[in-house]
This record gives structure tokens, sequence and C-alpha cells, in this order.
């Protein structure tokens, strides 16, 4: 592992990236145990301080664990699939601000991904899966609820939709599509969505899931993509139009 010294990032960053880059490629497997913070500083020529910063934000992504003891030290994490969900869906939101991707961009790339799982959910969804989607409706339809309440419930019944295919890859890469792009859609169409709407295809999802009707899950997600797009449209040449 080297870091490169002349260079104008941070010493600890580099150091960060180097044990990282060893992690990907199997010179440090899981459960080995790093080098003492003296030994990363001897080895990096740098001081404690700055090790101590790098394993801090290797700790922040997962990738390591620290434990206490005469054999403590750091250790390398096991990263699971859900620890790496919040980095997705936050890498997701910012490319989608930071590049101004259109909202029909979005609801294409979106739609498309989760109607891939449709078939795998339909097979393999769990009744708790099945539940927490009739829990979603139910809790849609409440009076009083409020817009971001309702968004947020959105985007766990979506995600209940996705985790039902079974397959912990998908649901990785489509918690970006999900829980990033659900909520910019949610924000730009809830004044003039009807809830009523968005129930029903919501149900109609809910019921052909229990059936394991992969067909209609389908036809449930493209109404729903058709009537996503039209709010959008309506939404956007509402502001167009002079006061």
């Amino acid at each position: 592992m080297k870091i490169d010294p002349q260079s104008s990032a941070d010493l600890s960053a580099q150091i960060a990236q180097a044990i990282r880059d060893a992690i990907i490629s199997g010179q440090l497997i899981v459960d080995e145990r790093l080098p003492s913070e003296s030994e990363l500083a001897d080895q990096f020529k740098v001081s404690r301080p700055t090790v101590r910063e790098a394993l801090k934000r290797l700790a922040a992504q997962s990738l390591i664990r620290t434990q206490r003891g005469a054999t403590g030290g750091a250790f390398v994490n096991r990263l699971s699939f859900e620890d790496a969900y919040s980095q997705q869906v936050t890498t997701s939101t910012l490319l989608l601000s930071m590049n101004a991707v259109n909202f029909d961009t979005a609801c294409e790339a979106r739609y498309a991904l989760e109607r891939a799982c449709a078939p795998l959910s339909a097979q393999r969804r769990t009744a708790d899966q099945l539940a927490t989607m009739r829990a979603e409706i139910f809790r849609q339809a409440q009076p009083g609820l409020t817009d971001e309440a309702f968004c947020a419930s959105d985007v766990a019944f979506h995600r209940a939709l996705v985790d039902g295919a079974g397959n912990p890859v998908l649901s990785y890469q489509l918690a970006g599509a999900v829980e990033a792009m659900q909520p910019l859609m949610n924000m730009i169409t809830f004044t003039a969505r009807s809830r009523e709407q968005i129930i029903a295809r919501h149900t109609d999802i809910a019921d052909a899931l229990e059936t394991q009707d992969a067909r209609k899950v389908d036809a449930a997600l493209v109404k729903l993509e058709v009537y996503t797009r039209q709010l959008a449209q309506d939404v956007a040449e509402k502001r167009r139009k002079p006061a």
C-alpha cells in the first residue's frame, strides 16, 4: 500500500483509499487485522493522528471495525448490502441533483428498473413483504396524512416491492432508483396528484403480487408510470402559463 506525499490530496484520504483498494483487491480479507496505528504511520511515513483520521473514514464506510482489548485493533469488516444502501442512495441523490437530470429521464430509469423486478417479486415475495405493502396502502388512505408522510409511505411501498424479488444485488442496485428518484418525483408531482389514483395503482400491484400474476404487476407499474409522467407534464405546463 502506497501514497503520494507530493499529491495535493489529503494524506488521510490517500491512506484510506490505499487501504480500501487493498480490501477490494483481496490483499486484505474479511476479519483480517490491520497493522497498528504506529505501524501504519511508519509504513506511510505520516503521523498517528493522520492514520487515525484515515481509519475513521474507513469506519464511516463500514469497511473496518475496531475492537478493544489485548486482541483488539482495526479489522476488515464484512460489508453487507444493507450497510451499503445509504451510500447508494446518497450517491444517486447527489448525481440526480448535481447533474440536473430531468424528471422524464429519472422516471424512465426508475420504472424500467422496477418493472425488471416484477416477475421475480411475483414469484418470490414473502407474506411479510406483502403485509408491508398492504400496511402502507392503509396508511396512505388515512385522512390528515401529510405530503411528506405520504411520500415516505410511497417509498416504503416500492422498497417492499423491490425487496420482494429476493435478490440482494437487485435490491442494492435499485436502492438508488427507488429511494433517491422516488422522493424527487414525489416532490415534483405531489401538489397535483390524486392520492386515490396512487392508492388504486398500489392496490392493483399488491393484488397482483398476492395472486403471483407478474403480468398484472407489470401492467399496474406501467399505468403508474404513465400517470406520473402525465402529472409532471401538467405541472410543467401550469408553471409555463402566465399568472
